[in-house]
């Protein structure tokens, strides 16, 4: 069973999906990218999921994200699933769902844990950068929904410490002060960030959110 880890390339595969044949890296192009596997369609929190990332769809957009599921079953069974989630949720699905009735992409990602389930698949959720590199792994038991306003934030927080040298604190929320890199010298702070500082102890320095006007 294949290990992935942060940092690690994310592992590109074929598969049949919602929205036709997808070459993951292709697909994903320059962007960034969420992959999320659901144990089974037609389960009640995954259809409350699917309806939430539809209607999400548009926040990922303006963070450069796409975003696919996964689940175990087949595309007849998707195509029809997807009635189901547009009809409950008041939402219309836009985004695939890969059919992986092989398990090909599921163990590829270590997506089956056999002391949950030894079929369906657990809630991974992997965040992809758009080097194509895993960012993000997180694993949720089958009973629990997913807080997509937390992957949001974390995303603005990957993206935001990616390209400043910086990283967020506890709670932290977009628009935030953030804490300077240990890599920065105090006296070497004013040079990269214009906004000033707070010392708090020499190793604890906050600045304004650096992207932000």
């Amino acid at each position: 069973m294949a290990t992935i880890r942060l940092g690690d390339i994310a592992p590109n595969f074929t598969a049949k999906s919602t929205e036709g044949n997808i070459n993951f890296h292709e697909w994903l192009g320059n962007n960034w990218g969420i992959l999320f596997s659901h144990p089974a369609d037609y389960t009640p929190v995954c259809t409350t999921e699917l309806g939430t990332v539809a209607k999400y769809k548009s926040e990922f957009e303006k963070r450069n994200v796409k975003v696919v599921a996964l689940s175990v079953d087949g595309l007849e069974s998707h195509h029809d699933w997807v009635k189901d989630i547009n009809e409950t949720q008041n939402t219309t699905v836009n985004f695939p769902i890969i059919a992986d009735e092989d398990r090909k992409v599921s163990e590829l990602y270590d997506m089956i844990h056999p002391n949950a389930d030894e079929k369906a698949t657990v809630r991974s959720v992997f965040v992809i950068g758009d080097d194509k590199k895993v960012k993000l792994i997180i694993t949720y038991p089958a009973s629990t929904g997913r807080n997509f306003d937390e992957l949001l934030r974390v995303i603005d927080s990957l993206q935001l410490t990616a390209y400043h040298k910086v990283a967020t604190p506890a709670n932290w929320n977009n628009g935030d002060d953030c804490v300077v890199s240990p890599s920065i010298a105090t006296a070497d702070i004013p040079k990269h960030f214009t906004k000033g500082f707070k010392e708090i102890k020499p190793y604890l320095r906050m600045t304004p959110q650096p992207n932000l006007n």
